[in-house]
């Protein structure tokens, strides 16, 4: 799995995966669990995650929904 965000920003982070998943591709939202246990003060960012094979093609459409800035180097 390739990181694509990293954020504390739920919304954000709803809005991106929406727009993956309704494209088709898989998604995998980590580290949730744990940033609810240390009392969602934002210590702990949730990381988006796609598939390897999938990556490249979910980078081209958040940049082009203007997703470009939030993603992470790659």
């Amino acid at each position: 799995m390739i990181e694509l965000i990293r954020t504390n920003d739920i919304v954000l982070l709803g809005a991106v995966e929406a727009l993956l998943r309704g494209a088709g591709f898989q998604v995998f939202v980590a580290d949730g669990h744990m940033s609810v246990l240390e009392g969602s003060v934002g210590a702990l960012q949730r990381r988006l995650l796609v598939r390897q094979d999938e990556a490249e093609g979910a980078r081209a459409l958040l940049v082009e929904a203007g997703f470009a800035a939030e993603l992470r180097d790659g």
